[in-house]
């Protein structure tokens, strides 16, 4: 407490701003967990109810879940009657809401990576203002007045750098993580092209090549 008296306002409110970066980092991976599945297995449980024509399992399978995969694969199962094209853009459009849903948060973190280093520059700055502002009226020696008074300014710039670099390993791994999914929708979704265009396939093909 000392130590957050000692950096001003500024201290609180990169205290604050990490707080707020922790919480979103923590939601965020719930969030992935969530909406995240084992995509083969989900593509070879709905290839099996296509190739035996049962639309009641195909559509049980695919609400099994809520990850982000099961509404791709709710979206085709609800529209594959469609042409080809429009099932095309029907799977674009809901890779782009499925996207959406996981980039949530990341530019908060983004900024206040941003944000926290340059806030503890400006605490600091401030602070050697009033350290040479209230200079003349100190009734130490200078140089102890100085010393005195440089560690408590340099203290915004610590945290903001403290805050500044577990948030951009954060937004980092949270990013690499969303090129994943990005990549397991967009094979979904060439695997429901696929199945559309040349009919369903024999599950068991699928056992033979694993």
């Amino acid at each position: 407490m000392e130590i957050m008296r000692a950096g001003g306002p500024i201290m609180w409110i990169i205290f604050f701003l990490s707080i707020i970066a922790l919480a979103v980092f923590v939601e965020r991976l719930f969030f992935f967990r969530r909406s995240s599945t084992d995509p083969e297995k989900l593509e070879l449980s709905l290839c099996k109810a296509l190739y035996e024509n049962n639309a009641e399992q195909a559509t049980k399978i695919v609400r099994s879940g809520d990850s982000s995969l099961h509404r791709l694969f709710i979206a085709a199962v609800t529209h594959w009657q469609v042409d080809t094209e429009a099932f095309k853009l029907l799977l674009e459009q809901q890779i782009r809401r499925e996207l959406f849903r996981w980039l949530k948060g990341l530019s908060l973190l983004a900024t206040i990576s941003r944000v926290a280093p340059l806030l503890g520059l400006l605490g600091t700055v401030l602070g050697m203002v009033q350290i040479f502002r209230d200079l003349p009226q100190a009734n130490q020696a200078p140089m102890i007045a100085l010393s005195g008074g440089i560690w408590q300014a340099l203290l915004t710039t610590v945290a903001g750098l403290s805050i500044a670099v577990p948030t951009v390993l954060a937004y980092t791994y949270l990013s690499a993580k969303i090129d994943d999914q990005e990549e397991t929708l967009y094979r979904g979704a060439d695997f429901l092209i696929r199945e559309k265009l040349m009919g369903t396939t024999d599950p068991s093909l699928y056992k033979q090549g694993e």
